[in-house]
């Protein structure tokens, strides 16, 4: 059984542990509220947007169809993928990761990344080629921050050095729960079912001037909304993790305390005995 002095440092070493996962767990649920309002005031917003571009797209001509819906062969796959710049969250970041690696085995092509955070910068970076690293956009979460990543992969795909994007995040879905999502950037899809309420559509002042403002304005938003998803998805899985670790940090220091007992008791009871062993000797 370990000393009396060792069993009190490793006490000491638990408790201050626990006061800092204790200190973590409260300043993440701050940020959560905030975070998960912003997330959930714009969703509703972003799914809209992103519904009335699909229906958009669904009513393109063939020859007049936007640059951004273009169907290629595909020979270079960008994905994009969200984690936080820092640990200490659970599996928030390795999910990420691995499905990154997933969605890379899908493809007989060449598939390049560009790492929203610096866990998956350090970790993508190893097996593939990452050709930007935004880590910097959570330094001020923007909107227009945000704009100037989302007009880069347009560019990109435009430009023809990728033929397909998709983002890789974690969707909120409460502080416990967080949804892997895997969405197409581009090309983009059109809506799937019936269109022929696309017909409803007057467009004004004209089709084309709506696909120059609508869909880059769409695209943006879109990203936006999956970096504010894994946002407040990371307070969460950090939250979730902080409080799971002051539990378990609570067991083990109760723990330590009980084995401290026992080895005081011990203790003294063999000094008792010691004493009056020598006391008898005397005596005899």
């Amino acid at each position: 059984m370990a000393n009396l002095k060792e069993i009190r440092n490793r006490i000491g070493s638990v408790s201050s542990t626990m006061q800092i996962t204790s200190a973590m767990k409260m300043v993440s649920a701050a940020k959560l509220k905030k975070a998960q309002d912003a997330i959930t005031a714009m969703r509703p917003y972003a799914d809209k947007l992103t519904e009335l571009l699909q229906n958009l797209s669904a009513t393109l001509d063939a020859d007049s169809g936007s640059k951004y819906s273009e169907q290629r062969e595909i020979k270079n796959v960008l994905l994009v993928a969200i984690t936080s710049n820092r640990g200490l969250c659970g599996a928030f970041n390795s999910n990420i990761i691995k499905q990154a690696n997933l969605v890379a085995e899908r493809y007989d092509a060449n598939v390049s990344v560009v790492a929203i955070g610096k866990k998956a910068n350090d970790a993508l970076s190893k097996n593939f080629e990452v050709i930007s690293n935004q880590s910097a956009v959570y330094d001020e979460l923007t909107f227009d921050n945000v704009a100037e990543i989302a007009e880069m992969l347009m560019e990109k795909f435009e430009s023809k050095a990728v033929d397909k994007i998709e983002i890789i995040y974690n969707k909120f879905k409460n502080a416990a729960t967080q949804e892997i999502m895997t969405e197409q950037f581009l090309p983009i899809e059109p809506l799937e079912g019936d269109t022929n309420t696309n017909l409803d559509y007057i467009f004004e002042p004209s089709k084309d001037s709506i696909v120059e403002t609508l869909i880059p304005k769409s695209l943006k938003t879109q990203l936006f909304k999956a970096i504010r998803d894994s946002f407040a998805s990371e307070h969460g899985a950090r939250m979730t993790a902080m409080h799971k670790a002051t539990d378990n940090a609570t067991e083990l220091r109760d723990q330590l305390k009980l084995t401290y007992n026992k080895a005081r008791q011990a203790a003294i009871t063999n000094e008792i005995l010691e004493i009056v062993g020598g006391a008898e000797a005397l005596n005899g």
